[in-house]
């Protein structure tokens, strides 16, 4: 498969041999890996195939398609990991990277509120889009509320970075400085966002807290009256 003839910038440069020499097949294998926990550069590699598309060396929907697919297949398979494995990792060595079982608890509690959108929306942030399949299942989200969000994400992931990659097209290399020149305002953005929603989260925390405790004060009126009554009768 020949190369597009523009010069490739950056990273997309060291992966075009691999794509011209395996096509489609690296695409699955990348995206799949990606989405399981294992540290390759499918979203690059994704990005790469959808210019190779715009380009008309690949098929636009032929790439879509594989690599939404593996990156469903990938987070899936994460999934199963965390199920069948996680908690025994967790009992025997989460002590020592300080996962206590009371935070193994919150985090239980925090995804069974909010794991459909981290699910969906982890794919788009280098770390989460490796382990939220893995994180889903040690935490035991279920298993069909997990199927629907990992499914949605995987749609909007691939079409926000195929459609990326198809439109640049010739002009990737402009595109590309353009991405690298403004990611650093991106991450504090986004990591602004992380903040923001990590700050209401311990807030509303501490109110259900609060409200759970003068609820049980209510429940539980001060019984000093039945240990000194005042009638006078245990004075005679």
């Amino acid at each position: 498969m020949p190369a597009p003839t523009t010069p490739l910038p950056g990273a997309l440069a060291g992966l075009a041999p691999l794509l011209d020499h395996y096509g489609y097949l690296a695409v699955a294998l990348l995206v799949l890996l990606d989405n399981c926990g294992v540290p390759v550069p499918g979203q690059t590699v994704l990005v790469l195939a959808s210019v190779y598309a715009g380009t008309g060396h690949l098929d636009f929907a032929a790439v879509l398609l594989i690599a939404g697919t593996a990156a469903t297949l990938g987070n899936m398979l994460g999934y199963l990991i965390g199920h069948t494995g996680g908690r025994a990792f967790v009992h025997r060595w989460g002590r020592y990277v300080l996962l206590t079982p009371a935070r193994m608890e919150r985090a239980d509690g925090f995804f069974a509120r909010q794991g459909g959108k981290v699910v969906t929306v982890a794919r788009f942030v280098d770390g989460l889009r490796q382990y939220n399949g893995i994180i889903a299942g040690t935490t035991e989200m279920p298993w069909r509320r997990f199927a629907v969000f990992n499914l949605l994400g995987a749609v909007l992931w691939t079409a926000v970075w195929g459609t990326f990659g198809y439109v640049a097209g010739a002009n990737i290399g402009s595109v590309y400085r353009t991405a690298i020149r403004y990611q650093l305002w991106f991450a504090i953005g986004l990591g602004l966002l992380a903040a923001a929603f990590l700050v209401r989260q311990v807030l509303r925390y501490r109110r259900r807290t609060r409200e759970g405790a003068d609820a049980g004060s209510a429940d539980h009126p001060d019984a000093g009256s039945a240990d000194h009554p005042e009638d006078g009768s245990a004075d005679g």
